[in-house]
């Protein structure tokens, strides 16, 4: 390995500090940086790898909750067990199977709340989590970005130097 791709070379020299002081991020980018290596996976990719099969099923069920489709549903629903049960079935010659004050309607809404609310509750959960693997993974971007335009900087800086060595001659210093 050249004196160049030693990640703690790169922490002195590119950060000003020892290897051993810095965070695991920045350990993590310097040692990418060191072998030239990209980053790792998207953090939605990595996110869903570690995905359970009840987080993914929390997504959706907060994908089709939280959506104008599934209230515009429900509210239709709604108003046709309201509808059934009060003068509908009565023109068959029924009797409504929960009239007014519709309480088999209210225990049935309290239920799927009670279970809905927890289940948005874990997908909140997970995107969260989701957030911050973006947040550390534009992190790294942004260092390793700062760090490679550091090692150019200087390499130009140097072969600049070496330039101007030359036009001056061998002898000149």
């Amino acid at each position: 390995m050249s004196h160049d791709a030693d990640p703690r070379h790169l922490a002195r020299e590119l950060l000003g500090r020892d290897f051993d002081d810095l965070g695991s991020d920045e350990q993590r980018v310097l040692q990418r940086v060191a072998a030239g290596t990209f980053t790792g996976i998207d953090a939605d990719e990595a996110a869903q790898a570690h995905a359970t099969r009840g987080e993914r099923l929390a997504d959706k069920v907060a994908a089709v909750g939280g959506s104008w489709g599934f209230i515009i549903a429900f509210g239709v629903v709604l108003f046709g067990w309201m509808l059934l049960n009060t003068s509908l079935l009565e023109s068959f010659g029924l009797g409504p199977f929960d009239g007014y004050p519709f309480i088999f309607l209210n225990l049935i809404l309290s239920m799927l709340a009670a279970v809905q609310a927890p289940i948005i509750l874990m997908s909140q959960n997970r995107q969260s989590a989701k957030d911050r693997i973006t947040a550390r993974h534009d992190y790294e971007v942004n260092l390793r970005t700062q760090l490679e335009i550091l090692r150019l900087s200087r390499k130009l800086d140097r072969f600049v130097s070496e330039m101007r060595a030359e036009r001056r001659g061998p002898d000149a210093k």
